[in-house]
């Protein structure tokens, strides 16, 4: 046995007490984790999918989705579950934790930090979740292409709203988060006033007034699309995940800039969906994927901010380029000064009745 694997295997079995490795033939995997492809994807594969792979032997495969509930809905009331680890932000893990879609994660799974600080002060604060463990904070953020804006550049979020000084059709998710926010931002409403606002039927109005108002929107779904309707030009600004922009910026030198005033910074998590497959070597996976050392190596690769105080400490340069990655992560004091923290709890309590009404609104002819 390679002395790499060995030591990988060592390692793996001193974290967890239920190792991957002491697990039956029945349960060796692959492993299938749904996350969200891309570049996303590609870095997840480097920095966390293989590694673990070598470590344990258990192969990881990757499916991609773009969020939501319905699928893992429809296959928890089947008892068919395909998938072992999902790959979801925090409002809809909480979700799917509160209508018993996932499985409990035990209190002890996550890993202390390389100094003995145990997990729980390691974290940021709610990163350890009943159902969910968080591993990075993402952002999502406005893009824009440069040349379509020789003279005076976007600086803010309601610059996305003014067509005059900043004409262009424009790509939205779709979906009401972020949306909403940027709207009443546009307002100048103050960023610690949204979600209460948000409750209102009035603060909803004014939201999908500012939205409406836009003359041209082309509404995506993937994480891939945006970046590719910029670099097409079929847009001249879009909403996207950062790491998805970083990585056409850094990759394929597209001409765009990342307009962090307003991001809206969420939680990224892992969590095993009730039924998985194979539910032991899932939680040998979360453990290893949420130490402090692979949260680190991620950031190397895309510039999402880890979840724990240790790695954040380590985050260094972008393993390709060697571009500092601390300067491109949400997390940075020069990026985060006018950042909105998404309320996902409200999300987490308000998604369906938020979604109808925004469809109704925005969506529906």
């Amino acid at each position: 046995m390679p002395a790499r694997l060995l030591a990988g295997l060592l390692s793996l079995a001193a974290l967890s007490p239920h190792s991957a490795v002491a697990e039956g033939p029945e349960d060796a995997g692959p492993l299938t984790v749904l996350s969200w492809g891309g570049a996303y994807e590609r870095a997840q594969r480097r920095a966390l999918f293989t590694p673990f792979t070598e470590a344990t032997g258990i192969a990881v495969e990757a499916a991609r989705y773009n969020g939501g509930l319905s699928d893992l809905r429809r296959a928890v009331a089947d008892d068919a579950v395909p998938w072992d680890v999902l790959d979801m932000t925090r409002s809809e893990a909480m979700a799917a934790c509160e209508e018993g879609l996932l499985e409990p994660l035990p209190a002890d799974l996550a890993a202390p930090a390389p100094d003995g600080t145990p997990a729980a002060e390691d974290f940021l604060p709610d990163a350890l979740g009943r159902c969910a463990i968080s591993h990075s904070i993402f952002a999502t953020v406005v893009a824009y292409r440069r040349d379509a804006f020789p003279g005076r550049r976007p600086t803010r979020i309601a610059d996305l709203f003014d067509q005059q000084r900043f004409p262009g059709p424009r790509a939205l998710q779709r979906t009401p988060a972020a949306n909403l926010e940027w709207a009443l931002l546009s307002y100048r409403v103050p960023r610690e006033a949204l979600y209460r606002l948000l409750s209102t039927r009035r603060g909803l109005e004014l939201a999908f007034a500012r939205l409406r108002g836009l003359d041209e929107i082309h509404w995506w779904e993937a994480g891939e699309t945006p970046v590719e309707w910029l670099a097409e030009g079929k847009v001249v600004m879009a909403s996207g995940y950062n790491g998805r922009f970083f990585a056409a910026m850094v990759e394929r030198d597209l001409p765009i800039e990342i307009l962090w005033d307003g991001q809206l910074q969420e939680h990224e998590t892992w969590a095993i969906p009730r039924g998985a497959p194979h539910p032991e070597a899932a939680r040998d996976f979360i453990r290893f994927a949420t130490s402090s050392e692979r949260q680190a190596e991620l950031a190397r690769h895309i510039p999402y901010g880890p979840a724990r105080r240790s790695a954040a400490m380590q985050v260094t340069t972008h393993r390709d380029s060697g571009l500092d990655m601390r300067l491109h992560i949400p997390t940075h004091p020069l990026n985060t000064q006018r950042a909105v923290t998404k309320d996902e709890a409200w999300y987490a309590r308000t998604r369906e009745r938020i979604e109808a009404l925004f469809r109704e609104a925005l969506l529906e002819e």
